[in-house]
């Protein structure tokens, strides 16, 4: 007997959620081999061992190592691109308050994945002309959320006149210090508290005088 629709898509949907599970399984993999050997040393037994599966199903998810590599950066950027926005809507509708909240989640998604931001910096040269291309439209993606909020409190007489892509990129740069530099910040803070000690800089620079009292709590 032929399955009727609604079968045909439950089994679309688990071959769909295997697929995405397996993909899943090897990006993880990637970043702990990456990070144990670099990208020119990783081979794919390697990676397959470590992911726990065969070399074969590797290929079947992805064309190569440059490949692996790409997906394995655009998936910390897609986090960034479909957490953050979220985030910063919970907040309401005041743009330091956004921007605030936009902050915090994007260091905590660095938190979550510490080695793979790292990864980005270290091996995102690797990549061809095509795949850094790529890279460069997710991070204008990214950055436009906290960009527009800036862009708003600026224009709501909130924020001192300042150069709102520049300061977008600074804030995106500070996130991913909690990364780069864990080495030396981990001691000293945690994930939340870094984000608060760095935001409190940051709105002493770009909050109005007349409205920095309103907004310390934000850092606090």
């Amino acid at each position: 007997m032929a399955k009727d629709s609604a079968g045909v898509q439950v089994e679309e949907a688990v071959r769909a959620v295997r697929a995405s599970s397996r993909r899943r399984q090897v990006l993880d993999a990637a970043v702990v081999v990456m990070q144990r050997t670099g990208f020119h040393q990783m081979s794919m037994q390697a990676l397959a061992d470590e992911a726990k599966v065969s070399v074969g199903l590797i290929y079947k998810y992805f064309g190569g190592k440059e490949e692996i590599l790409l997906a394995t950066i655009v998936d910390i950027l897609d986090q960034f691109r479909d957490r953050i926005a979220p985030a910063m809507d919970a907040a309401g509708s005041d743009p330091i308050e956004r921007l605030a909240a936009g902050f915090h989640r994007y260091v905590q998604i660095v938190d979550e994945n510490l080695h793979a931001v790292a990864l980005t910096y270290r091996e995102s040269r690797t990549l061809d002309q095509r795949g850094r291309d790529t890279l460069k439209e997710l991070e204008v993606t990214t950055s436009a959320p906290l960009r527009d909020a800036l862009e708003d409190g600026v224009e709501a007489g909130l924020m001192n006149d300042l150069d709102v892509d520049l300061m977008s990129f600074d804030l995106m740069m500070i996130a991913h210090g909690w990364s780069l530099k864990h080495w030396h910040f981990a001691p000293k803070f945690t994930a939340e508290t870094y984000a608060h000690a760095q935001l409190r800089f940051v709105l002493e620079a770009i909050v109005a005088p007349e409205h920095r009292d309103s907004y310390r709590h934000l850092a606090s």
